[in-house]
This record gives structure tokens, sequence and C-alpha cells, in this order.
């Protein structure tokens, strides 16, 4: 991190003129379109055990648009065109690195529409945005300044399911800068109750962002589930009602991760953390809604890429590991939240588990392991990887 420049986006909202919408309307169905030709071609040679190169599909590209009926993508800028064919390439780059599953064709209901523009195809002036294709600019909501002398190097325009336009503009933030060092370390254990216990003993409330406008969200399911799929107009106003709904939970419960990773980041020099598997954990049906609520995975995420950011480190263990005192129990059901153990010890469950998560994870940190113990190098087993051992009685 140490003399290197952070690229961050900052995303805005707009207000497109009519021809503007339209225009990023057909951009956006073009780039929708490109990106499915391209993978049902890929999975075409992918049958016949061949590869298809980034530099194939844009040839095909360029054949597309001379074909009659797909004429209509010539309208557009192409520069859009190329970025989803890039991205195409990324998605089988993983696939075939194992780090993902085989790319899926998109859908124009429920993929998020946007369209990205590189130097070539947009202008950034003295505070205004063109876009190729455009003769006016994006009237642009300023909620916060760019960094002073920024110059975005790509950009993307996308519009969510509530009907909000936004715009990102990445740049470098010459602002993001190590913190000093300290020498705190914390351990975060996550729940429904409180959405994190800290080591400390800190408590942080869970807001349960869902649950607040669960009466308005099941009305305006309600109201859209009573229109048939045919029912175009009427349709789309009530699936943008439901949207709005999402939104706003959505936008509530990002705000609350923003504000709680960057006291955690900047508080502590270490951090640690559980290795959860939230995807199996949320096939519960009793739990799954108050789990994809708590964000666990978004939170780990965002912690990340800020520790990163400002020269913390961030230390994920496995989820198996002894008690405090050394010792496993066999059974502790949920609803046990304090206990007292073989040792005589009083512990709260939550804070507890902080405790060994921080403990756990500080060995783990001599011991060279990394935030994602699965990613383990070969040949050596990683610390947070050790099965515990159960104290002989």
């Amino acid at each position: 991190m140490k003399g290197a420049r952070v690229k961050r986006a900052f995303k805005y909202r707009f207000c497109p003129t009519d021809a503007q919408a339209a225009e990023l309307s057909r951009t956006f169905g073009c780039v929708w379109r490109v990106y499915n030709l391209a993978l049902a071609a890929r999975g075409e040679a992918w049958a016949r055990q061949e590869r298809v190169s980034y530099n194939r599909t844009s040839v095909m590209l360029t054949a597309w648009k001379k074909t009659e009926e797909l004429a209509y993508l010539n309208e557009v800028s192409s520069v859009p065109l190329q970025q989803a064919l890039r991205h195409l390439q990324t998605a089988f780059a993983n696939f075939f690195g194992k780090r993902a599953k085989y790319p899926r064709f998109k859908s124009r209901k429920k993929s998020r529409m946007s369209a990205e523009y590189t130097t070539s195809a947009f202008r950034f002036r003295d505070g205004s945005l063109t876009l190729a294709k455009m003769t006016e600019p994006l009237d642009i909501v300023w909620s916060r300044p760019l960094p002073e002398g920024a110059s975005p190097s790509m950009v993307t325009v996308s519009q969510d399911a509530a009907g909000r336009w936004y715009v990102s503009l990445l740049c470098e933030d010459p602002c993001v800068k190590p913190l000093p060092v300290t020498g705190a370390a914390v351990g975060i254990d996550v729940g429904l109750d409180h959405l994190v216990t800290l080591s400390s003993g800190e408590k942080v409330s869970n807001p349960r962002h869902e649950r607040r406008d669960r009466g308005r969200l099941a009305k305006a399911q309600r109201l859209l589930a009573r229109k048939a799929e045919g029912d175009g107009a009427n349709r789309a106003k009530a699936r943008r009602k439901a949207a709005k709904v999402y939104a706003r939970i959505t936008d509530r419960r990002r705000d609350h991760l923003h504000k709680l990773t960057t006291r955690l980041v900047r508080e502590n020099q270490t951090i640690v953390i559980e290795d959860l598997t939230v995807r199996n954990m949320v096939k519960n049906r009793s739990l799954a809604r108050a789990i994809s609520d708590a964000a666990w995975s978004e939170f780990r995420g965002i912690l990340e890429y800020k520790a990163q950011w400002y020269g913390r480190e961030v230390i994920a263990i496995d989820r198996w590991f002894p008690s405090a005192c050394g010792t496993l129990q066999d059974k502790l059901p949920l609803n046990v939240r304090t206990w007292t153990c073989d040792c005589g010890t009083t512990h709260d469950r939550d804070v507890n588990a902080a405790k060994n998560i921080l403990a756990v994870g500080l060995t783990a940190s001599v011991c060279g392991a990394g935030v994602r113990p699965q990613r383990s190098t070969p040949g050596r087993q990683s610390a947070t990887k050790q099965k515990p051992q159960r104290r002989k009685p």
C-alpha cells in the first residue's frame, strides 16, 4: 500500500433528459444483447471443447453490426459493448480458474442495467460530464466533491429497479492513506440479536432494516402479485413501488455498515472475524430472512477493502475452535446466552466468542494465515484450519 494510489468509485444520482434516458436505455439493451450473444457463442465453442478469446468475440461483434437483424448496435457507443465483452472474458477467466461458476445469461428484468464508458467515450471538464452520443452534459447531483484535480478513468451509468439513475466515476483518491499504526486489536462475533459483539464487551444492536419496512413491503408485493403478467404498464408501476421499498431498506443497511466498518478500521490495527459460510446458513428457512437482513457477507467485504486502504489487517479464522478455557462444549443451544464453564467461569456467549476469535486470530497471524483461510499455501496447513483438540477429562 505504501506509495500506491487508491482508485475509488464516487457514485452520484443524476436526472437525465428524455433524450438522454432514451439513449441510455438503448445502450443498456445493446449491452445486454451483446453479452448474451457472446456468451451463447462461447457456450457453443465450449461444447466443442474450444476456447474463445476476447479478441475473437470482438471480431464477432463487428460481424454482428453488419447484419440486418443487429444493425441497431451501430446506433450506440461501441465502448460499452466492448466493455461487456471484457466483463464476459473476466467471468470465463474466473470460471477456468475455479473461482466462480459458469457464466449465466443476463435477464433484462432481473439484471442491473448498466453501461461502462472508458476515457475515449466521455468528456469531463470543469465538473461537467458528457457521454458519447450525447450533446448535453448529465445533470448530476454532486452530493460530495471529487478529490481535487481528479480525472475519472472510468464512468459507469446505471439504473436500479426503483428507476433511480446513477453515475459512478472511478478516480484516484490521494486522500486515502495508511492510518497511523496502533497496537489495538479486536475480535468480532456477528449475530442476529446484536449485529456485532466486540471482544472489548461492546455490543452493536442489529437495526433490522427489513423488519421495520416489512408491512410496507408486504403491501407492495401483494399489489404486484395481483397484476397479470401481460398487464404491462400497471405491472411495471407495481414492480417499481416494491423496488422502492427494497431500495429504501438497502440504502439504510449499507449506510449503517459503512459507518460501523469505518469506525472499526480507524480504531483498530488488527481485526479478527469468523470465516462464515453465509450461503449455507441462509438455507435455514427459519433464519434466512434475518441472516440476509444482517448482511454479514457485505459487512466483511466492506471491512476488508477499507482495511486494505488504510493499512490495517483483517484475519478470518475458521469457525470451529475451543472455548476460552480450552474445552469444547458438545452442545450449546442458541437460546443459551450465558453459561458457567467447567473451570467455574461464567461467560456471556457473544462476548466470549469475540474474545476467542481475537485470541485464535492473533495466533493464526503469527503462523502466517491470511484473510482467506481456504486459500492456504499448498503443502502447508493453515493455522486457521487446524482441528481443535479436545482436552482429555
